[in-house]
């Protein structure tokens, strides 16, 4: 089973992530490429929430076919366009993760490979 790590000496997150996770050892991993927010014809969403979804359920998806879930996510980066998708972003990763902690990392950038792209989400699994 993967450990949260929680060192008493620096502040807790200020979102529900984990400072880190400790994989055992033996343990399988996943590195999942980075994941868009089209679905699963390829179209992309219309807006911000639409296309966070459609990026978890591509995680989720790639997960399913390694044989793991999202409660086997140790590690997730996410990628967004704006930071005013800061809120949504963090509201919907909370009601799909379900108190799932992972060591976390979200960056804001530029521009994703297509400009009307405005999330990627990429992770690392790991299962005993």
């Amino acid at each position: 089973m993967n450990k949260v790590i929680r060192p008493g000496t620096i502040p807790e997150p200020l979102s529900k992530f984990a400072h880190a996770i400790e994989v055992p050892p033996g343990a399988r991993q996943v590195f999942v490429s980075g994941q868009v927010g089209v679905d699963a014809h390829g179209k992309l969403g219309d807006d911000i929430e639409t296309q966070i979804r459609n990026a978890f359920d591509n995680v989720q998806a790639v997960l399913q076919a390694a044989d793991m879930t999202l409660s086997d996510v140790v590690r997730l980066n996410t990628y967004l366009t704006d930071a005013n998708d800061v809120g949504v972003f963090r509201a919907i990763r909370d009601e799909i993760m379900d108190g799932v902690l992972t060591a976390s990392t979200l960056v804001m950038i530029s521009a994703l490979v297509h400009p009307a792209m405005k999330v990627e989400i990429e992770c690392v699994a790991a299962k005993a």
